[in-house]
């Protein structure tokens, strides 16, 4: 029992060295991971398209 406790100590004491965002830099680089995955997910969406055109070409139907 002593170990969980000595980790759930070293653990608060760890969390005090963090350096957290603050809101507007949260803000920021939500809207900046919302965007990537848009993006990301529109040029996947190009390459699977194409695929499955050329695929039904090949196949032939």
């Amino acid at each position: 029992m002593s170990r969980i406790t000595e980790y759930f100590r070293e653990t608060k004491g760890e969390l005090k060295h963090v350096i957290w965002p603050s809101k507007s830099q949260t803000m920021y680089y939500t809207l900046i991971v919302i965007i990537l995955s848009i993006v990301i997910a529109y040029y996947l969406g190009i390459f699977d398209f194409i695929f499955s055109q050329g695929l039904q070409k090949v196949i032939g139907n």
